[in-house]
């Protein structure tokens, strides 16, 4: 099947599969005698695939991991656990870098007045940021 085709039954656009092609995480079965790509059912089914690892937050390093093991019969199911485990903790750092960043921006705007004044704690507070100090309170 054409390019166009292959996107639209893998739900990705035809950019997308021209990128992983690109950087070989999935490679089209073949090429037609006119030079244009031929995906098969299977490539659309590893298309899916790593639609799905993206939409769950894994990289494309990890994404071209899953695949290798996915391939692989001969894999061990632990080895694609370690890769889940590794992306859970890449996901609950993040969760805590967010719930940081909330609780500094509420504490923000509970310091703005929210009024016609135009003093406002929150343009100071991003007026004054040293990164170099926030550096050095996080290595403390």
């Amino acid at each position: 099947m054409n390019i166009g085709e292959a996107a639209r039954r893998s739900g990705l656009p035809a950019k997308t599969l021209r990128y992983y092609e690109d950087i070989g995480l999935i490679v089209p079965s073949g090429r037609k005698h006119n030079g244009y790509r031929d995906y098969s059912d299977r490539d659309v089914r590893l298309l899916r695939f790593v639609q799905r690892a993206r939409s769950l937050g894994f990289s494309v390093r990890q994404c071209r991991e899953l695949l290798d093991l996915y391939l692989d019969h001969g894999r061990t199911s632990a080895d694609v656990k370690r890769i889940a485990l590794e992306r859970i903790a890449e996901i609950e750092r993040k969760i805590r870098e967010l719930e940081t960043m909330k609780a500094e921006l509420a504490h923000l705007a509970e310091k703005c007045h929210g009024d016609e004044r135009p003093d406002c704690p929150i343009l100071e507070d991003l007026a004054a940021f040293d990164p170099a100090a926030a550096e050095e309170r996080e290595l403390v």
